[in-house]
């Protein structure tokens, strides 16, 4: 395996998402570039003596020259997000660190495919289009990929069924406009809100779902373990290690993830997740879903939330 991935940012998400590429074997080379070149040189150094025990990878703390002949770059550099604070009250100070990073590291790694992770995702990864020089299939975020694993988890233990039976996605801003189209939610090809009804064992007891409690929770989850912990990587470096998989094995995998909208369900000029096609070549392109009326409406009500704050931002 030759594949190489340069992870931008050394704290815990950047960091997790290192050990968690290293223990999984995605990649042969690992470079981590952090402005604190202690950190990166700390953690580089704490994941590569664990490497005997795992597939051959080669990671080490480098500066932008070293992204060359990147396949990916996974951008999480920026302000971590404090207890109480929103994702979007982070926008014009990660714009702000955005501003210096896109120039350095698509100097040095121009071909490679990008994924940003860092918050507010959708204003991040707007940035990124509108002020790098890398060709837009080759640019997108995260998103809502967190917001469906959590999805996915929370109906499971609803259910009590396996988490790879639950097929639902989160779409929207990455944050609290964010909204579940639960015409698309499904297990196992039944529509959920039937599962309960398809059941033969009619004496299982089997909660009714609270459509209102389940997206009430996804929002939420983020906020409460940064409250108790003082911030959230293991989900996120799981869901992002999943993503980089599926570039580099080019799946084609139908994912929600954040792209530029350009007049799907009327929406453009924006960032937000819906479905995409995720494979060798980044962005293969867009699956527009079969959306109830409100679903639409939701997901253009998301737009406007982020299209305010895009409006607010110094970009320059």
């Amino acid at each position: 395996m030759s594949n190489k991935i340069t992870i931008i940012g050394s704290g815990s998400v950047g960091a997790t998402i290192a050990y968690t590429m290293t223990v999984t074997g995605l990649a042969a080379e690992i470079v981590m570039i952090d402005i604190n070149v202690e950190k990166s040189l700390g953690e580089a150094l704490d994941i590569r003596q664990g490497t005997p025990f795992c597939d051959p990878v080669s990671i080490y703390a480098g500066s932008y020259a070293d992204a060359v002949g990147s396949d990916i770059v996974v951008i999480t550099s920026g302000v971590a997000r404090k207890p109480g604070q929103t994702r979007l009250e982070l926008a014009q100070k990660n714009v702000d660190i955005m501003k210096s990073v896109i120039p350095q590291i698509s100097k040095y790694a121009p071909d490679a495919i990008y994924v940003l992770v860092a918050n507010p995702v959708d204003i991040l990864t707007y940035q990124f289009y509108k002020y790098s020089d890398i060709p837009n299939n080759h640019i997108l975020g995260s998103g809502t990929l967190l917001d469906t694993a959590r999805l996915r988890a929370r109906l499971a233990e609803y259910y009590s069924l396996s988490q790879k039976s639950v097929h639902a996605y989160v779409f929207g801003e990455h944050g609290d406009s964010s909204f579940v189209p639960w015409s698309l939610a499904n297990i196992s090809n039944i529509p959920i809100d039937d599962y309960k009804d398809a059941l033969s064992n009619k004496e299982q007891i089997v909660p009714d779902l609270d459509h209102a409690e389940v997206e009430k929770y996804i929002r939420t989850s983020g906020g409460k373990i940064i409250a108790r912990k003082g911030a959230t990587f293991f989900a996120v470096a799981i869901s992002v290690t999943h993503l980089c998989r599926s570039i580099l094995s080019g799946s084609d995998s139908a994912m929600s993830v954040s792209t530029m909208m350009n007049g799907e369900y009327g929406i453009d000029d924006v960032c937000l997740s819906t479905l995409n096609i995720v494979g060798r070549n980044g962005v293969e392109g867009k699956l527009e879903a079969p959306l109830t009326e409100e679903e639409v409406k939701s997901l253009q009500h998301s737009a406007n939330c982020l299209k305010e704050v895009i409006s607010s931002l110094d970009f320059e």
